[in-house]
């Protein structure tokens, strides 16, 4: 980051005063977003589960990782957008995708992913690898590497495999993680104004590795995401936020019940 800071206006559901809401930003309310107003426009965050969420954008809205239930989302507007990072359970499943994407849904993914894609989804999709980029709406999306570096855990997600992706709006950069170590590429990040950071074992990072890397590539904020893990283990969030520090102002999403 700049020693120019970037500074936007962060409004919550709970805060925001009274206003007039659209349907579907009515519904969508309830899931506790938060809004950054930033010089492209207004991007509101709203957690949906673990490592799922939605954004709405002044380029339309991006589901990221959308899993579970289609349900889910029935509160929020149709996606324009879908992002998936890897072929993992947690991440990526074709059945919510066919219930979600819509005739004009465009989807971004890595490669893996998009070899497993129904033949239905395939013509909407484009597989972008490390280091490549996509576009959508006419904002360059880039594919950020996210893999293992810890012996034990490279067979969770191989060097090569899968994506995180930071999206470019007019000077508001976003980051998402997927599923990664604190790795070279993620501490080498620069300009990123929101980032969504990935902790949980054994198959990511510890605590202290996310909180590592962050107070490194030092975003604006910060989502810690993705710290619970199948086995029942958690990564404490408000741990993760201590040893940030306060450069970085870390965001609390309700990502779990």
């Amino acid at each position: 980051m700049s020693q120019t800071r970037r500074h936007f206006l962060v409004t919550t559901a709970a805060t925001a005063g009274v206003v007039t809401l659209l349907p579907y930003a009515a519904r969508a309310a309830a899931h506790a977003g938060d809004t950054f107003d930033t010089e492209a426009g207004p991007i509101t965050v709203h957690p949906v589960s673990h490592a799922s969420f939605v954004m709405e954008t002044p380029k339309g809205t991006i589901y990221v990782d959308p899993v579970g239930d289609a349900a889910q989302y029935a509160d929020f507007p149709p996606a324009d957008l879908v992002l998936i990072t890897h072929e993992h359970g947690d991440h990526y499943n074709a059945e919510t995708l066919s219930a979600l994407v819509g005739e004009s849904t465009q989807l971004i993914t890595n490669p893996a992913v998009f070899d497993m894609l129904p033949e239905n989804l395939k013509g909407k999709a484009t597989a972008v690898a490390n280091a490549e980029m996509a576009q959508f709406a006419g904002m360059n999306i880039e594919a950020i590497p996210a893999y293992n570096m810890t012996e034990e855990r490279k067979n969770f997600h191989p060097e090569g495999r899968d994506n995180g992706y930071v999206l470019n709006f007019d000077k508001f950069r976003v980051y998402i993680s997927g599923d990664t170590e604190d790795i070279p590429e993620m501490r080498q990040l620069s300009d990123i104004d929101l980032a969504f950071v990935c902790m949980n074992l054994p198959f990511t990072m510890d605590v202290n590795a996310a909180a590592s890397a962050v107070s490194e590539f030092a975003p604006t904020y910060v989502y810690p995401y993705h710290y619970r893990g199948r086995d029942g283990g958690t990564q404490d969030p408000e741990a993760f936020a201590k040893r940030v520090g306060t450069d970085v102002e870390v965001k609390m999403g309700k990502w779990y019940d």
